[in-house]
């Protein structure tokens, strides 16, 4: 659970960097739009997340504003909070597991989107991979392996 956290902290750390220089300037606190399921289920992630963020100073309500959408029970909820994430105008779009980064992806296509909790980010996504792409990648962990 730790490490989950810490990736996305540090996934968080490279797409906020540049952010929290411009939110300087310009007197705007940077804002992440968290995108999860069920409160309740989620309370060690929360935890770990305002931990991991306030590691790297940030601490939300001071240097960083955190708008959070939790799904609830009803899974036919999640575009809409996605879209309505969107219209808050977040910095990054931070989508817990892989309903949350589908409904993220589908929301918008310029905000940033950092996935937590997804084993399997290309399908998560809706990508394939061109079949000559995974053969080359086959071909080159072979040669190094050998």
């Amino acid at each position: 659970m730790r490490l989950i956290g810490l990736a996305v902290i540090f996934a968080l750390s490279l797409t906020l960097a540049p952010l929290a220089a411009e939110a300087q300037q310009a007197g705007k606190m940077p804002r992440i739009g968290v995108l999860s399921g069920p409160r309740s289920a989620n309370l060690a992630r929360i935890k770990a997340f305002r931990e991991g963020l306030g590691e790297l100073g940030y601490v939300e309500g001071k240097s960083i504003v955190i708008e959070w959408r939790f799904l609830g029970d009803k899974r036919d909820r999640l575009p809409a909070l996605a879209v309505e994430l969107t219209r808050l105008k977040v910095d990054v779009l931070v989508a817990f597991g892989p309903a949350s980064t589908q409904a993220a992806k589908e929301a918008t296509n310029t905000i940033p989107i950092v996935m937590a909790q997804v084993n399997d980010p290309i399908g998560a996504l809706g990508l394939t991979i061109p079949q000559s792409v995974l053969l080359q990648a086959t071909e080159i962990i072979s040669d190094r392996v050998q």
